[in-house]
C-alpha cells in the first residue's frame, strides 16, 4: 500500500498500523489524506489477514484538525464545492467507523477538530498524558458539523454541547471522563497499553467480532445519508455567515476576531 499522507504496516499477527504521516503539519487532514484514509479503510476491510487496526499519528501530534491550505481552498470555494469536500470528510469517517475489524486509537498527542472526529470512530482509544483536545471550530465562526454525528455517538450530547459551543481545550483526563478515550497512560507506556488492548481480539472469531461491531451500530442512532446531508448543509450555511468570514480572516491574519472579548474586563 503506497500513500503520500499516511502509511499502513501489517505485522505477522495481522495487526495493521495506520499512521497519519504529515509530521511537519501535525498530521492535519488534507483533501489527499481524506482520500487516502478512505482507500486504506476499504483495503483493510477486505484483507482477511488483518485482525485489528491501530490508528495513530507520526511524531508528537495525533491530528491537529483541518489542514491550513485545505482551509484556504474552502474560503475560495463555492457552496457546492464546500459541501463536496465536507462530504469527503464525512465518508472518510464513516469508512473508518464501519471497518469490520476492531479499530484502536493510539492517541500520541494533541487532537483538535477533525482529530477528535478520528478518535470518535475508533472502538477504543488510548491517550498519552499531556495530550490536549478541543472542538475549536466556533473560534473560527464555524461549527463542528461533519464530525458531529460521530463525536456525539462517542461522548453524548451533553458533553458535545459544552465543548462545541465553548471551543474550550481539555486534557486527557477530561477526555477519559467523557468517554472520548478509554485510558490515559504515560508516553513510555503507550505501546504496552495499546498491545494490552489488542491481545483479547486474538481469542475471538474475526467475523463474529465484525458482526458484533455492526450489531452495536445497528442498535445505535443511525448515521445515514440523510443525517450526513443535514450536517453538510448546516456547515455550508455557517460558512456563508459574517462571523465565519471574520473568524477565518482573523485566524489567517493571526489576530483576534472582532467578536472576541476579554472576559476579565
Amino acid at each position: 500500500m503506497n500513500f503520500e499522507t499516511i502509511s499502513v504496516e501489517v505485522d505477522r499477527r495481522g495487526v495493521a498500523t495506520l499512521t497519519l504521516s504529515r509530521h511537519a503539519q501535525h498530521n492535519a487532514i488534507s483533501g489527499l489524506m481524506m482520500r487516502e484514509l478512505t482507500a486504506a479503510a476499504g483495503l483493510l476491510s477486505e484483507d482477511g489477514a488483518v485482525r485489528v487496526v491501530v490508528l495513530t499519528g507520526e511524531g508528537e501530534s495525533f491530528c491537529a484538525g483541518g489542514d491550513l491550505n485545505w482551509m484556504k481552498e474552502q474560503i475560495a470555494a463555492s457552496r457546492e464545492e464546500r459541501i463536496a469536500e465536507a462530504r469527503r470528510l464525512a465518508l472518510m469517517l464513516k469508512a473508518l467507523r464501519d471497518l469490520p475489524k476492531p479499530l484502536i486509537g493510539r492517541v500520541n498527542g494533541q487532537a483538535y477538530g477533525g482529530g477528535v472526529g478520528l478518535i470518535s470512530v475508533c472502538d477504543a482509544a488510548i491517550a498519552v498524558e499531556g495530550a490536549r483536545f478541543g472542538l475549536t471550530e466556533t473560534r473560527l465562526g464555524l461549527i463542528p458539523a461533519t464530525i458531529s454525528p460521530y463525536v456525539i455517538a462517542r461522548i453524548g450530547p451533553s458533553a458535545m454541547l459544552r465543548l462545541a459551543t465553548s471551543a474550550r481545550l481539555f486534557d486527557a483526563a477530561a477526555a477519559r471522563d467523557i468517554g472520548l478515550v478509554t485510558a490515559v497512560v504515560a508516553p513510555d507506556a503507550l505501546d504496552a497499553a495499546v498491545e494490552a488492548e489488542i491481545v483479547p481480539y486474538f481469542a475471538v472469531a474475526p467475523e463474529a467480532a465484525g458482526a458484533a461491531k455492526a450489531l452495536v451500530h445497528a442498535l445505535s442512532p443511525p448515521i445515514d445519508d440523510a443525517l450526513i446531508e443535514m450536517t453538510l448543509t448546516r456547515l455550508a450555511d455557517t460558512w456563508e455567515t459574517p462571523e465565519a468570514a471574520e473568524g477565518i480572516a482573523a485566524f489567517l491574519e493571526k489576530r483576534k476576531p472582532a467578536w472576541a472579548s476579554d472576559p476579565t474586563r
